[in-house]
């Protein structure tokens, strides 16, 4: 392949996933991943098809997809004549065409098989690549740019790639959201030809956002496409990229990087989290180490929360027991939520196991009490613990909506009267933050359940103790 001319344009024109590794070699610095193979079969066999990607950050799709894939896809057996590639500034445009320039310019074998190739402006005040040999062009252009009207020649685009065209400041607002969404559907697409490819590329910023929009699309059945995520962990805590994150370790590593939670979750575990309306702020939440709980000797109450849900399909929630020590410090009444709530889908029999097995592990200077929901099948469990000798549960009637409950929370939890653990607490913490976003709850209504226990109790004065 490197002797034969031929021989190599024949080999990569077929394989995108040869190409790459062929010419593109240097950017291969760990072993490639199961998605990235997957991403490289979606662009060679399934050439008809619209492609919408979301992946983590750093997982090498704007390379893949922005970098490698435009010239491929001229070079290649699609034989594609006009790429438009698109992104949300002029000068991400500009940047993206310097890059394929100057991988155009230091990769000899690419060059001597792509080439002979020059560097154009337009009308549009676009800046384009124009490939005479192969009559091709790749042009970049920018959402503040109209692209009606496009053409190479009597060709008008024939691959429209757009990459990252949203920023957390474009989906802050509805109307920046929905002009996002109407420029797609009302410029973008009409710009193409009935047999023009679409592949999107980013992030999830926002629930309403312009990826979420095309998802959505896409199981309606309202556009043609294939919609995939690749989060950096899945729900299992399985590695994406084994290869570049061999370890937890690895994992933590780049979790620090991001800076903070929101970040991380964002871009990521591709978690939208998003300001509107949250109840929940993370700068509210106060943090304890293991070694600031106080002594035993202040401990005045032991609180369990308890949600439990009756399936154990794995779509559903799970049960879900969110434990709190109080202690009397000072003046004031403060909670301290112990790490590693339970979390599980379980059948009738092993939620009452679990709460018995709490039970006895809380128990000492004082013993816990348990508080469920009196709702339909969170009722017998309160009956049925009734009978254990020493257990005190009690069943509590809800008042409002959830997110109505979670509210009434959140000045304990502001004025870090209501504390978290450093380690052990990140799903429950998640939840909160996210709540109304994140698919489940579980946990946020447990801790809603006993956390709003703790309101009323921090509202009983104690002799000797001024509470506020």
């Amino acid at each position: 392949m490197c002797k034969d001319r031929k021989v190599r344009i024949a080999v990569c024109r077929q394989r995108f996933y040869l190409f790459f590794h062929f010419y593109f070699a240097h950017y291969v610095q760990y072993a490639t991943a199961p998605f990235q193979r997957e991403i490289f079969h979606l662009v060679e066999d399934r050439e008809g098809e619209n492609l919408f990607i979301v992946a983590f950050r750093g997982s090498s799709k704007s390379t893949i997809l922005t970098t490698a894939y435009p010239i491929w896809a001229i070079l290649g057996k699609q034989q594609k004549k006009f790429v438009l590639i698109l992104c949300q500034t002029r000068s991400q445009a500009k940047q993206h065409m310097v890059n394929l320039k100057r991988e155009l310019d230091s990769n000899e074998l690419l060059k001597n098989d792509l080439g002979p190739f020059q560097e154009e402006s337009d009308e549009w005040g676009s800046s384009s690549l124009v490939f005479s040999n192969l009559n091709a062009r790749i042009t970049a252009a920018s959402s503040e740019q109209s692209i009606r009207g496009l053409r190479h020649n009597q060709y008008r685009p024939d691959l429209i790639i757009a990459d990252d065209v949203e920023d957390l400041a474009s989906v802050k607002t509805r109307e920046g959201r929905q002009k996002t969404y109407g420029w797609l559907t009302g410029e973008v697409i009409p710009a193409g030809d009935r047999s023009t490819r679409l592949v999107v590329i980013g992030n999830l910023l926002h629930e309403d956002s312009l990826l979420m929009h095309l998802k959505e699309d896409v199981e309606a059945k309202r556009i043609d496409g294939i919609f995939k995520e690749y989060p950096l962990l899945d729900e299992h805590g399985t590695i994406a990229w084994p290869g570049k994150y061999a370890t937890e370790t690895d994992i933590e590593i780049e979790r620090r990087k991001s800076g903070n939670d929101i970040a991380w979750n964002r871009e990521y575990l591709l978690r939208i989290i998003s300001d509107t309306d949250r109840v929940v702020h993370p700068e509210w939440i106060h943090y304890y180490k293991d070694n600031d709980m106080p002594d035993d000797q202040s401990l005045i109450a032991i609180f369990v929360g308890v949600d439990l849900a009756i399936s154990e399909k794995s779509s559903a929630d799970k049960t879900a027991m969110v434990a709190m020590k109080v202690y009397a410090v000072g003046k004031r009444k403060i909670a301290y939520i112990l790490p590693y709530p339970f979390n599980e889908r379980v059948a009738f029999p092993q939620q009452v196991a679990e709460i018995q097995r709490s039970f006895l592990h809380l128990s000492g200077y004082r013993y816990p009490q348990f508080f469920v929901e009196k709702v339909a099948y969170q009722e017998a469990i309160v009956q049925y613990c009734h009978q254990m000798r020493g257990l005190q549960i009690e069943g509590v009637t809800p008042h409002g909506e959830k997110r109505e409950r979670l509210a009434l929370t959140t000045a304990g939890i502001q004025e870090g009267l209501i504390r978290f653990p450093e380690k052990g607490a990140e799903e429950l913490i998640l939840q909160l933050i996210g709540f109304g976003v994140e698919k489940h709850d579980d946990l946020a209504d447990a801790f809603s359940i006993v956390a709003g226990e703790f309101v009323k109790f921090s509202n009983k004065a104690l002799p000797g103790i001024e509470w506020i």
